[in-house]
Order: structure tokens, then C-alpha cells, then sequence
């Protein structure tokens, strides 16, 4: 990660704010990264958005642990939980694959699954990682010190879905429903301009059935990432029995 430096001295801050003037006026960007915890909100007063690495290894937790992980839990001391205006919520990144500096792996059953949470919620502000994306092959070394080939599968299918169903259908009140640690959900109940609500639901563990209220009465709706064929319509005061199946999600839209 490079070598240590006494960010403290003033020197030392003196040198990185020239280093980074001379790197905008000769390269120009639009904005930097920090990648930084609870704390830095504090320093900055609040003043810059900030990863949310938390999160991030809870995914790669819950991967790893499957049906073990109580998914009630997987927000419990994140950014976005706390801070929801200034967290901006990853799966992974270039730091996190495997063989990296930061390695800290979600597995590939996983990653649709923490998809959906960060895209089709209210809180956060979303980024996707390209090479759950497009997909990426690379060869590099490991810890071990041994060349390792590595693939990480393309999720861009399941991804453009959400990313279309947060466009339509991700607004208004988000009404949550973490009473089981091995299957979560939570419904958004639309606006004036964007009707109709929408049923998200994760399992780790079997195929569940949640019973919950979009806010919209007799109203069908249908799994938009086919992994369910059969509809659903709600009854009074919105609600429906929505389900999902195993280590999978299913998001829910107006049919």
C-alpha cells in the first residue's frame, strides 16, 4: 500500500497538498477518494461522502458464512445505518478482489444478493464495481507467493434489472421486515409519479415466504428477476405473501 508517512508533521501535509495541486493542474480530475470509517465524519464535519468498508465486509461475512450469518444483523455498525446522507455503499472494489492489497471477497452467490440491498434501498449513495459488471480473468500473486488465476463472473444481468427497478419503482416510504436471520425484506410504496410499490426479498438460507405491504390494494405483481413464475396480488391494506427460494432474492414490480 505504499510506505508510511507522519501525516502529522507539518511538512509532511505541506508536501501532499503541493503534490496535489501540481497533480490537478497538470492531470485535472473532479473529485478524490478517501476511503475511511466513523471517525473521518467527525474530522471532515460531515463534509465529504465516504465508502462505507463496513458494509462491504459484511457482505464478504455473510458470503462466507451462509446460512450461518444472521442477515437481521447486516447493517449493525455500518456507515449507512449511522450516516446514511454521507455513506456511499459498495459491494466491492479494486482493493477488495481477490489477490488485492484490502483483499475482502464476496462470494459469487452472494454479490446479486448485496446488489440488491445497496441499489433497491433508500439510504446510500450506490457505486458498482465494474468487474462484478462486466466480469474480469487476471492472474497474480497471492500471499502464499504462488501465481494465481483468478475469475470473477459477470452479475450484469441481475445488476441492469435493479438498476431499472430503482429507476421505476424505488421511491417513496421503505417499510422494513429483518424478523428472520435467514430471510429479510422490505417493500417501497411508490409516489405520485412512480405508482404501484415494489416487494424486495433475500434468503441465505431456504426458499421463504414473507407476508408484507406495498400499500397498494389488488394489485398484481410479478418477480422481475424470473426467478419466480407464479404472481402475486395483494389483498387489504396492500399486503401479499412474497416469496423468494434458496440463497437467492426476488424483487417484486407491478405486473
Amino acid at each position: 500500500m505504499g510506505c508510511n508517512v507522519d501525516v502529522k508533521h507539518p511538512d509532511v501535509q505541506n508536501e501532499i497538498k503541493r503534490w496535489g495541486s501540481w497533480y490537478y493542474d497538470h492531470v485535472g480530475f473532479d473529485g478524490v477518494r478517501f476511503d475511511a470509517l466513523h471517525a473521518f465524519v467527525k474530522v471532515t464535519d460531515g463534509d465529504v461522502h465516504l465508502f462505507d468498508a463496513p458494509l462491504s465486509r459484511k457482505f464478504s461475512d455473510a458470503s462466507r458464512s451462509e446460512n450461518d450469518y444472521d442477515l437481521r444483523q447486516i447493517f449493525d455498525n455500518t456507515l449507512v445505518k449511522d450516516q446514511s446522507t454521507l455513506a456511499v455503499t459498495i459491494v466491492a472494489n479494486h482493493d477488495t478482489q481477490p489477490l488485492q492489497a484490502s483483499e475482502n471477497v464476496v462470494g459469487a452467490w452472494f454479490t446479486p444478493t448485496a446488489y440488491a440491498i445497496i441499489l433497491l434501498r433508500r439510504d446510500g449513495y450506490m457505486c458498482i464495481f465494474c468487474a462484478d459488471y462486466d466480469g474480469a480473468e487476471y492472474t497474480d500473486k497471492g500471499r502464499d507467493g504462488k501465481e494465481h488465476r483468478i475469475s470473477i463472473p459477470s452479475h450484469r444481468l441481475l445488476i441492469d434489472i435493479f438498476l431499472d427497478c430503482r429507476k421505476d419503482f424505488a421511491y417513496g416510504d421503505q417499510t422494513d421486515c429483518f424478523d428472520h436471520p435467514n430471510c429479510v425484506g422490505w417493500t417501497r410504496t411508490g409516489d405520485d409519479d412512480h405508482q404501484g410499490g415494489m416487494a424486495v426479498l433475500v434468503s441465505n438460507g431456504d426458499a421463504s415466504t414473507k407476508r408484507m405491504s406495498t400499500g397498494h390494494e389488488m394489485t398484481t405483481y410479478q418477480d422481475c428477476t424470473g426467478h419466480i413464475e407464479d404472481r402475486v396480488t395483494t389483498e387489504n391494506e396492500g399486503f401479499g405473501d412474497f416469496s423468494c427460494l434458496s440463497r437467492s432474492v426476488s424483487v417484486w414490480i407491478p405486473a
